[in-house]
């Protein structure tokens, strides 16, 4: 095969190797390379919100798991986005739920508490894997009470994580990103161990 031929076809397996990050990919020849996958897809996490928060959080996570990343519209994302990250403008976030895989990681960090509210409404109808809530504890008991009257039990409510982050290292943008990177790879290597005794 001429250089230039095995490069291509190189190029060709490394893009589907990049969505492999996403998505199962089925075994297949690639110009003449036989590709299978052998580990399952990274964390699927969605992150509403493209603010400072979000953006820190972004940075810090890309490297480490697969991001959707949902705002209301595309002017609110920075113009450049990290590899692995699916940036999905939506003019009612709300309405993105339902592309949610049901066991999805997400991250709740929007410019409103009324769509903050509205999403946990949402994912909790949705189902998740694991949500976690930009918040104080004033602005959580609110919406634990809202939640409930919307008709949520308290055990649902409570999967709702708030505070996100380490409230230790203080509320800087990259300092959140830091406390909640730490607490997603530390629940990674949890349900890993848990994984290892079976």
């Amino acid at each position: 095969m001429p250089p230039e031929a095995a490069i291509s076809s190189l190029f060709a397996v490394a893009r589907l190797l990049a969505n492999a990050r996403h998505a199962m990919i089925a075994p297949q020849m690639v110009q003449g390379w036989f590709v299978e996958q052998i580990a399952p897809p990274a964390r699927q996490v969605w992150i509403w919100g493209a603010g400072h928060v979000g953006r820190a959080i972004v940075s810090v996570l890309s490297p480490l798991v697969a991001i959707t990343w949902v705002d209301t519209g595309l002017d609110r994302f920075p113009d450049v986005i990290p590899d692995g990250v699916r940036v999905l403008p939506a003019v009612d976030p709300v309405a993105a739920v339902k592309l949610a895989p049901k066991d999805g990681e997400h991250l709740i960090l929007t410019f409103s508490h009324v769509l903050d509210l509205a999403l946990c409404d949402a994912l909790l109808r949705h189902g998740f894997g694991d949500c976690g809530l930009i918040g104080s504890a004033t602005k959580w008991a609110r919406f634990r009470a809202r939640l409930a009257a919307l008709g949520h039990s308290p055990a649902e409510i409570a999967r709702i994580a708030c505070p996100i982050g380490d409230p230790d290292l203080g509320k800087h943008p990259q300092a959140i990103a830091i406390g909640v990177a730490v607490a997603m790879m530390k629940s990674a290597a949890d349900v890993r161990s848990v994984a290892d005794v079976r």
